[in-house]
């Protein structure tokens, strides 16, 4: 079979790769001029599923509101004149109740915990590179009251077969031992010995690389018009270089994803959350982080990469707009340096935004189109990494008429 795949980011390339241990004969389409040049480009690195709760939860209108007046928030809502945000934002309270909290967040889990085992055989089976750092992930807390808080609701994924380790800051540093010096500013932390980290545009990019040479046809710098339907079925993807067909077409554009899916006659609930992260060498420096991990009361990640060092922070509610000043980066910065404060070069900050396709769930989308041809993986919003090969796995199923490996409940695109 044919398949067309829309966008290169780590879920589009991961999906490519599935088709085509499927033995299908696979065309990736995408604007750029390279693979996961868009929402996967510096993201957090964290394949987490320690770190799969729901963002929608009882506390986030609070945090939300006092952003409005407030820049120090972890969740920015910035007020615009934007029907599609007001209409996502309400569907985002309305999942802030508990018990949708906890539906929410089992999904979530569920998934990450099977994409990484997916994630494990890409890489056994391929051998790319991406600077991976095995050895668990710690989430530290700075306050007796958000450690037990958070010790509290973490049992919603030990119930989900996910290992933790509540641990106090000695133990905490033993993991670490980046930690010994600062540990005094931490009350404790949870360990999650399976959660890893890596550049996922080291692995998406190597990945396409890997499938170009088996015959993958990547098509970059060039641009979607519009998709021709007939009968029931996409007839042709129409570009700014012609127009292309196939017989099954994948939609996973990430935040573009909705507004090419709109003429189509599907309505996704897809909006863009814009995220920041710093990238700082660290060559010469003694004292980096061995694994990553999340400052928890002020959501901050970081991770280890090789000679370098990612942080990240914010989900700011801002619409399509990815500008940003040194400013925006101030905060994760001196998080990052109270407890590191030797671990990289922070003089040579590289900064980014980047905007997170998110659900008000914050599961991703799959299945079929109104097209019985045009199947969706896309919505991942800030766990693309971590969900990315299961995701891609799912999808190769459902074209191949599999019944997926796990429960797609509330996962599936409504018609």
């Amino acid at each position: 079979m044919k398949v067309i795949v829309m966008g290169s980011g780590v879920v589009g390339v991961t999906t490519a790769y599935c088709l085509l241990k499927d033995g299908h004969e696979v065309t990736v389409v995408e604007r750029h001029d390279g693979a996961a040049d868009e929402t996967s480009f510096a993201n957090a690195g964290l394949v987490a599923p320690g770190h799969a709760y729901t963002w929608a939860s009882p506390k986030a209108p609070k945090i939300l509101l006092k952003s409005l007046w407030r820049n120090d928030q972890a969740l920015r809502f910035r007020l615009r004149l934007d029907p599609a945000l007001w209409s996502w934002s309400l569907k985002f309270l309305g999942n802030c109740r508990s018990d949708r909290v906890a539906v929410n967040t089992a999904r979530k889990v569920r998934l990450s915990l099977y994409s990484q085992d997916m994630l494990h055989q890409v890489v056994e089976d391929t051998g790319v590179a991406f600077d991976g750092a095995k050895g668990g992930l710690l989430y530290l807390y700075r306050s007796p009251a958000a450690f037990d808080a958070g010790v509290a609701k973490m049992r919603i994924l030990t119930d989900n077969g996910l290992p933790l380790e509540v641990v106090d800051r000695d133990r905490a540093a033993a993991i670490d031992p980046a930690l010994s010096a600062t540990k005094d500013r931490i009350v404790g932390g949870i360990y999650a010995p399976s959660d890893e980290s890596g550049d996922a545009r080291l692995f998406t990019r190597n990945l396409a690389d890997w499938c170009a040479e088996r015959g993958v046809r990547f098509l970059y710098g060039t641009t979607i018009r519009g998709v021709e339907t007939a009968a029931g079925e996409v007839t042709g993807l129409v570009t700014d270089k012609g127009t292309l067909t196939a017989d099954a077409y994948v939609l996973a554009m990430g935040c573009q994803s909705a507004a090419l899916a709109k003429p189509l006659g599907l309505s996704l609930p897809i909006y863009p959350i814009k995220g920041y992260s710093v990238t700082v060498p660290v060559a010469g420096r003694n004292n980096t982080p061995r694994i990553g991990g999340v400052d928890e009361e002020n959501l901050v990640a970081y991770a280890p990469m090789g000679d370098r060092l990612r942080i990240t922070a914010t989900a700011d509610f801002a619409g399509y707009d990815k500008r940003h000043s040194p400013a925006d980066f101030q905060a994760m910065l001196a998080a990052a340096r109270d407890l590191f404060p030797d671990a990289a070069d922070y003089s040579r900050p590289s900064y980014w935004a980047g905007l997170r396709p998110m659900t008000p769930e914050g599961t991703p989308i799959f299945g079929r189109g109104r097209q019985r041809n045009l199947f969706l993986n896309t919505g991942h919003g800030h766990m693309g990494w971590t969900m990315s090969c299961g995701s891609a796995r799912i999808t190769a199923d459902l074209i191949a008429g599999r019944t997926p490996a796990i429960p797609l409940d509330g996962m599936q695109a409504v018609h």
